[in-house]
């Protein structure tokens, strides 16, 4: 029995490597791809500090001309695997909030608070096309000035690869992972064009967040985990207590 990774790449491989770590056999289709977006940095704006939701805007931001501008500056990452690729991308003065948009807008107003940050601090935001938060308006009504930078979308993939639909048919697929909302919506997307959705969603779904396992609910999963935290071990230490009862 296999567990479906649909999350995009490259995360998806190190994804896989825990998962064998752990004996499981992966299967992977990300139900999402990366496509970078044209962006504007200006050199002479005068940010005070980069925010980064996904590793994703680091890789948007890697070919930049002007990326060299911005490494000087304070990052606020949504989280340590954001934080990680943040460093490896040449920022120095990097902060983890803990791993979603709510935690990364308190540990910015904390940094206000402790004037690390200006009070009218301009803030320059490298953002997905899609976002489940408006992080923008929520820092600009505490006196922020943030300038959104779109750099990136995340585009559905519009069919599974065709050895998952046949490991569905055959149900040799024990769990699925889900890490966004937009992924999930486009897993469940898939897997009807792919004519598997009754096998595919009657296992147990691990999802980061509740925001995500609402979509799976909706669609009729009946067995859907929530991770204890918006972490990638959290999800793996869901997966563990779903797959308890099939090792019985």
């Amino acid at each position: 029995m296999a567990v479906l990774v649909t999350r995009p790449e490259p995360d998806n491989e190190n994804t896989a490597a825990a998962l064998r770590a752990k004996g499981l056999e992966v299967l992977l289709s990300p139900v999402l791809r990366f496509e970078p977006v044209a962006f504007e940095i200006d050199p002479d704006a005068g940010y005070d500090a980069v925010i980064v939701t996904s590793a994703n805007a680091l890789r948007a931001l890697a070919a930049h001309p002007r990326k060299e501008s911005l490494l000087r500056l304070a990052v606020f990452a949504v989280g340590r695997h954001t934080a990680e690729a943040a460093r490896d991308a040449g920022f120095h003065n990097v902060a983890a909030a803990g791993g979603d948009a709510i935690a990364l807008r308190d540990l910015i107003m904390d940094s206000v608070r402790a004037k690390t940050l200006p009070k009218a601090a301009r803030i320059f935001y490298l953002a997905a096309a899609d976002r489940s938060c408006d992080l923008a308006a929520e820092l600009g009504a505490r006196g922020l000035a943030v300038e959104t930078a779109i750099c990136y979308r995340m585009a559905p993939v519009a069919n599974l690869a065709r050895e998952v639909c046949d490991a569905f048919a055959a149900n040799r697929i024990a769990a699925v992972l889900h890490y966004s909302r937009r992924s999930a919506r486009a897993f469940l997307d898939a897997v009807r064009v792919g004519g598997v959705e009754i096998s595919a969603l009657a296992i147990p779904q691990c999802c980061i967040s509740a925001a995500v396992a609402s979509i799976l609910r909706d669609a009729g999963a009946p067995y859907v985990v929530v991770a204890s935290a918006p972490a990638e071990n959290a999800v793996l230490e869901a997966l563990d207590g779903a797959l308890q009862p099939l090792s019985r």
